[in-house]
């Protein structure tokens, strides 16, 4: 995609030399995939030509993956030569050395010293906050899944994976299937987190991770069932054919600060003080409404899920990782509804993974599995 518009002036196609990169891309890498490019005024804008045109038939994709918004540098894995052994069309092969070819024509990545512009917004960004939770909103509105990639600048193919590194140590992929902004709601046969597991499963499928070990982790509260849960659970992956370990998770003190567990304690002290029926009757109308905000709107959800309490969930899943995982899959929340909150949940995703190194951000929207056959 490029932001521009097409001129009369132009005496060409502009992107005809980059489709031609892009083709060269996709041959080097030894990959099928359909390449689609775009004018367009605005990011976003570009991101629904693409989900609108891109694919055949049946063969249209059904997932946007994009970087997640933070302060990162992007790395460029094309132009470094460590990539001679991790990026060739055999990722274990290190035998087939990597040579940019010249035909590769794309633009300069944001903090590259080659590039000269610093984004609309000073920092090399060409898109804010706001559009960039505008272009998942819209993805999901279209029934295309989301999947948001963090800190995977960091990620290093050759030390998790080749053969040298697997026989020294177990290599693990850490799963959360569950909305962990919305502890009401620990269910893992929703659609959003049949397809993150699907996802992990497909990742343990692949040639060079194979090897990996799955571990899904079960939230539990004290008073329910821990046997239960997981046997339930375990049952589930057995009907998948999923191999994965599953780790219970205390996590009372975590939902302790809640807004939805604090909120009902101050409900309970609040309504036995109320003396007159006036006020009776305005409490009963302000739960009423309160109750319905909680469960037909996320944004209720956004505005009041803490900070204390995002950064209690990090430390939860940061204290499970021992030995630390090659990457976590973690449950993308839906995009609020009030557009003035976008702000706000792009914060709370920042500090739900703060620090957590390679993380998947996912969210479903189409049903994906089935144990019918």
């Amino acid at each position: 995609m490029r932001l521009t518009k097409i001129k009369s002036t132009l005496p060409s196609d502009p992107l005809q030399a980059q489709y031609d990169s892009w083709l060269a891309l996709v041959d080097h890498l030894n990959i099928k995939a359909f390449v689609n490019l775009t004018l367009a005024d605005s990011v976003r804008h570009g991101v629904q030509h693409l989900l609108f045109i891109s694919g055949l038939g049946g063969m249209r994709p059904n997932t946007l993956v994009l970087g997640f918004y933070d302060d990162c540098l992007p790395k460029d894995k094309l132009i470094e030569s460590s990539l001679s052994a991790t990026e060739s069309s055999d990722p274990l092969n290190p035998s087939q050395d990597f040579e940019q070819p010249a035909l590769y024509r794309f633009a300069y990545l944001r903090g590259s010293s080659d590039r000269r512009d610093y984004g609309e917004f000073g920092d090399g960004k060409v898109l804010g906050p706001q559009e960039y939770v505008s272009i998942i909103s819209d993805a999901m509105k279209m029934l295309k899944n989301v999947v948001l990639a963090r800190y995977f600048n960091d990620f290093d193919r050759a030390q998790v994976l080749l053969p040298s590194s697997l026989a020294k140590r177990v290599v693990y992929v850490d799963v959360w299937p569950v909305n962990l902004l919305r502890p009401d709601s620990c269910s893992y046969v929703d659609t959003c987190s049949l397809f993150l597991l699907q996802l992990a499963c497909i990742l343990n499928m692949v040639k060079a991770w194979r090897k990996a070990t799955l571990r899904l982790f079960l939230c539990v509260e004290e008073g329910r069932s821990v046997k239960g849960s997981q046997a339930k659970l375990g049952q589930l992956l057995k009907d998948l054919r999923i191999k994965a370990e599953v780790h219970p998770v205390p996590w009372d003190q975590v939902v302790a600060l809640h807004w939805q567990r604090q909120g009902g304690l101050c409900k309970n002290q609040g309504s036995q003080s109320l003396d007159s029926a006036t006020d009776e009757v305005e409490a009963r109308a302000i739960e009423e409404e309160s109750e319905d905000d909680y469960v037909n709107s996320f944004p209720s959800n956004a505005t009041r899920v803490s900070d204390d309490y995002l950064a209690a969930v990090n430390k939860l899943i940061l204290d499970q990782a021992s030995p630390p995982p090659a990457v976590r899959f973690l449950y993308l929340p839906r995009p609020p509804a009030d557009t003035r909150r976008y702000a706000t949940y792009l914060h709370q995703l920042d500090l739900l993974t703060q620090d957590l190194g390679p993380t998947l951000l996912i969210h479903g929207v189409t049903p994906v599995i089935t144990t019918d056959l």
